[in-house]
């Protein structure tokens, strides 16, 4: 096996970890929405999961398929946002709904690359979030770099 292989092996095992300790880290944050976003401390789970993987190598890539297991005690209508920069310019984003009867749900399956996204490495951040009257509440978000 190469380094290479040998690092991005490890990288993943500590991806995993961090993921399962991310959303235990987070549910102790208090607050609530104000209108432009907010904290909660309902217990979630946002997690990066792939779909399409060109390369087998079990991280995203740019043109790979990518989805979230995302679930909440907050609300029974999760959404998660994602965008995606190449040296601080955004180059994609979207967002969809995680539940049982969401009108499009073939939008959970996010293809990462874009008109302004033709190529090379990028920064994502995910972002779990509902809605509750006239405010988005932000449940946690979660970052990974996808490769070129």
């Amino acid at each position: 096996m190469t380094s290479k292989a040998s690092f991005r092996i490890a990288l993943g095992a500590v991806l995993v970890v961090c993921l399962a300790l991310v959303p235990a880290a987070l549910a102790d944050k208090g607050g609530g929405g104000n209108g432009h976003g907010g904290t909660t401390g309902a217990s979630y789970i946002l997690n990066l999961a792939m779909g399409k993987d060109a390369n087998g190598n079990g991280l995203p890539n740019w043109a790979d398929t990518i989805t979230f297991s995302a679930s909440t005690t907050a609300t029974t209508q999760p959404h998660v946002s994602l965008q995606c920069s190449q040296s601080g310019t955004v180059v994609y984003t979207t967002q969809t709904g995680y539940y049982d009867g969401y009108a499009w749900p073939w939008t959970q399956n996010m293809t990462l690359w874009s008109g302004a996204w033709t190529g090379g490495a990028a920064d994502c951040t995910a972002t779990l979030y509902y809605f509750s009257a006239s405010k988005t509440v932000t449940l946690g978000t979660l970052s990974f770099h996808v490769d070129a």
